[in-house]
Parts: structure tokens; C-alpha cells; sequence
């Protein structure tokens, strides 16, 4: 160890050491080895539901003490019907094929070498996130299914449901192969050790952050442990004037309030100048019986008496919360304009039924997901059968949208030769 390393928290570093061990002993694991861990965790989480459900209760009551908003209160909330499908997210991730079985074929070269690529684990995975407790099992359960350690970090005002969500995990892997450290979670929720965890590259091979805008910048600017970013989700629904409009308004409908506290959530619409003023008062009766707060421009302000005038920031927003952000634009090109700038390139949405728009649409809009005639809350790990999610990611590298297990390894080229030497 360095003599950097020698001035971390204590036990931070004996966290970071216990992760690098267990990683070792994942890695050599079979595939039945890691499921029967995955199995056993879901029963110990069966076994305990009272417990996290009594420590997410006391969660809930400090949050709303502290004077968290609803939006937040509604993603630190479990259930029975939230654990049933924590658990079900897990029997998804036994199903699937283990990632790091996977080779991508290999090929003889000049020389007689066989050369081979094998797919890795990252090693010890950092998941730094905010309120949602199931992300402290969807994450563990991605990580050791593709043979990582996890470290978790999670907020200060979920901090007894993730303690009892771990403690349950890890009693579920002592009846397996696998270490319990192999899942630990750091409960010193200071602002020092968050950056000294954002700095241990000597035993964290790689962070996650899930959350809001302002942690995904944090450790952005701070970290040096190599980051996978998560974006924040400012998605975009584009009516065009040929769509369907009562598919488009059940759309708009689901995307905005199914779930308004997710990254996945609608937080603009965009209409078409030429149906705009026959169909905005039909779509903000809807978005109003539902409970949402209209923020519009000009013309949907003249159109729709109760919108509120829209200001830069509600384009730019990731709202979470019962309001949306309303722009009519004169046809296609302003739509696709409007969104490449204010778009967080998480998931965008056209309802149209004009085949050559779609087409240019699919493949003009940068975004990790863009959909046709269907509704933005799709962008989801379960969704797409990867049996849950470690998050979404809007960056390029590495990996983009829904991140399941394959985005949690790496790869080796395994070379075989008979003796050559190079001249």
C-alpha cells in the first residue's frame, strides 16, 4: 500500500481490502456457484421483509422530519410489492447466461498463435446513489452475478433500509460460495470519506453514481477511480401532426405520471404548430386531470388558461415531479432542434405515424434510448430482460442505456502459441 493509502479512514481502507479479496474469489467461481448465491440472497431478503420494511418506515418518517419533498419520500418508500420485485429482479439475473462465460470467438494468426477474447469482471464496482433502496439489491445482485465485489454508498436518509437490505444480502451469501464481503456498504454518510472513496483507485476499479444532477457532477469533478456516468433524464415526447393523437395522449399520460420521480419520467412535450391549437386543450385536460402543472410557451399559454409562462430553466429541467414543460414548434426540424439542445441523451420519444419522420427521427435524435409510439418509461434493465439495472447510462463509452450485466465486465485476450518468439 502507498503511503496515501496509509491516511484513509480506517475503515474505508479495511472495506476496500476485504472487497479486493472477495473480488478474487468471485472471479474463480462457476456460474451455479454465483446463482445459488443470487438464490439465497432472495430468500434472506424473503425472510427479513418485516425487518426492512420496519427500518424503511423509520426512513421515511426522519425524511419527511427533515422536510423531504414527495418526489423524494416516494423513492425511499418500500413495499411488499417493491421487495417482491427486488426479488424478482434477482431470479431474472439467476436466469440469465453469466457474462463472463462469454468469449467472443478467436482466430489463428500468421504466426500460429491463437488469439481469443474472454470477458472479465471489472473487479470491485463503487456505487455511489441517493433514496431508492432497491437499487442496493439490484446493484448487488448485477455486480456478483458478473463476478464483481460491490461497495455501496448510499444517501443519508436511506441509510437503516439500505443497512438492513446488506445485512440480509449478506446473510444470504454466508450459505453460499461466495464471501459476505463480497457486498458491504459504507453507513459514514461525511462528505470526507465520500471523497476519499472517489480517490481509492488502489482498491475501487470502477464507480457508478445514480442520482440526481448535482451527485453525477460531484463525482464527476472529484473522482479519479475511472466513472461510469448515469445521466439525469430530461426526456422529450414530439407529437407530430401525423400521430395518432388519443395513442399520443395515452403516452404522454403514462410517460409523465406513471412514475414521476424517475429518470425516466417525461418532463417535455414538444406539438406540432398545425394540430397545436386543436389538440393542446384536449392533452392539457388530460395532464390537468392527472395533476400536472403546465409550464408552456406563448402560444400554449394563449391556447391553455391555467399553463404557467415557461422560463429557459423549465426546458433544461429534470423536474421529478408533477410539471412538464410544453414547446409548440414549427414542424420537424424545430422539434429536432429544441431537442438536441436541451436533451440530457437519456430516452426521446416521437408519436407519428409518417414513416420517413420516424426514420429520421431513430436516427437523428442522440439519445441512449428513442422510441416510436411508445412511452418513455420503458428504459429500464427488467424492461429490457436484463433482470434489472445498475443504471442508465447517457455517455458513449464503455456502455450506453441500461446497463445489465455485460456492462459490468471487461475483456482479456487469451493468446496461445507453441513456442513462437517475435523476429
Amino acid at each position: 500500500m502507498t503511503e496515501d493509502i496509509l491516511t484513509l479512514d480506517e475503515t474505508l481502507l479495511e472495506t476496500g481490502k476485504n472487497a479486493k479479496s472477495a473480488a478474487k474469489v468471485i472471479r474463480k467461481l462457476s456460474a451455479q456457484q454465483k446463482n445459488e448465491a443470487l438464490l439465497e440472497m432472495i430468500q434472506s431478503l424473503e425472510d427479513h421483509t418485516d425487518k426492512i420494511l420496519e427500518a424503511n418506515s423509520m426512513d421515511i418518517e426522519n425524511g419527511r422530519e427533515n422536510g423531504l419533498d414527495e418526489a423524494l419520500i416516494e423513492r425511499l418508500t418500500l413495499s411488499d410489492k417493491r421487495l417482491t420485485g427486488m426479488q424478482s429482479g434477482m431470479k431474472q439475473m439467476a436466469d440469465l447466461t453469466d457474462p463472463t462465460a462469454k468469449s467472443d470467438g478467436s482466430f489463428v494468426n500468421d504466426e500460429g498463435l491463437k488469439i481469443s477474447k474472454k470477458s472479465v469482471p471489472l473487479g470491485v464496482i463503487g456505487i455511489i446513489y441517493e433514496s431508492r433502496p432497491n437499487v442496493t439489491a439490484d446493484a448487488s445482485g448485477l455486480c456478483l452475478k458478473a463476478g464483481n465485489a460491490v461497495i455501496l454508498r448510499g444517501g443519508k436518509e436511506a441509510i437503516n433500509s439500505n443497512t438492513a437490505i446488506v445485512e440480509a444480502l449478506q446473510q444470504g451469501l454466508s450459505n453460499s460460495a461466495l464471501p459476505k464481503e463480497s457486498i458491504q456498504l459504507i453507513t459514514d454518510p461525511s462528505r470526507e470519506l465520500a471523497s476519499q472513496f472517489m480517490k481509492f483507485n488502489e482498491c475501487v476499479d470502477c464507480l457508478i453514481p445514480r442520482g440526481g444532477a448535482g451527485l453525477i457532477q460531484a463525482v464527476l469533478k472529484q473522482a479519479t477511480v475511472p466513472v461510469i456516468e448515469t445521466g439525469t433524464g430530461n426526456c422529450h415526447l414530439y407529437i407530430h401532426e401525423s400521430a395518432d393523437i388519443e395513442m399520443a395522449k395515452s403516452i404522454l399520460i403514462n410517460a409523465k405520471t406513471h412514475r414521476v420521480s424517475v429518470c425516466n419520467a417525461l418532463e417535455s412535450l414538444l406539438i406540432d404548430k398545425r394540430i397545436a391549437q386543436d389538440v393542446l386543450p384536449e392533452l392539457a385536460d388530460a395532464l390537468k386531470d392527472a395533476g400536472v402543472k403546465i409550464h408552456g410557451d406563448p402560444f400554449t399559454c394563449q391556447v391553455i388558461e391555467e399553463a404557467e409562462e415557461a422560463v429557459e430553466a423549465d426546458y433544461a429541467d429534470e423536474y421529478l415531479s408533477y410539471d412538464i414543460a410544453v414547446k409548440v414548434v414549427d414542424g420537424y426540424d424545430e422539434a429536432i432542434s429544441h431537442i438536441d439542445h436541451y436533451s440530457t441523451g437519456h430516452s426521446d420519444a416521437i408519436a407519428a405515424n409518417d414513416y420517413q419522420v420516424i426514420q429520421d427521427f431513430l436516427n437523428e435524435v442522440d439519445a441512449a434510448a428513442v422510441y416510436v409510439n411508445a412511452s418513455t418509461r420503458f428504459t429500464d434493465g427488467e424492461m429490457f430482460g436484463f433482470g434489472g439495472e445498475i443504471g442508465i447510462s447517457t455517455q458513449k463509452l464503455h456502455a450506453r442505456g441500461p446497463m445489465g450485466l455485460e456492462a459490468l465486465t471487461s475483456y482479456k485476450y487469451i493468446v496461445e502459441g507453441s513456442g513462437q518468439i517475435r523476429s
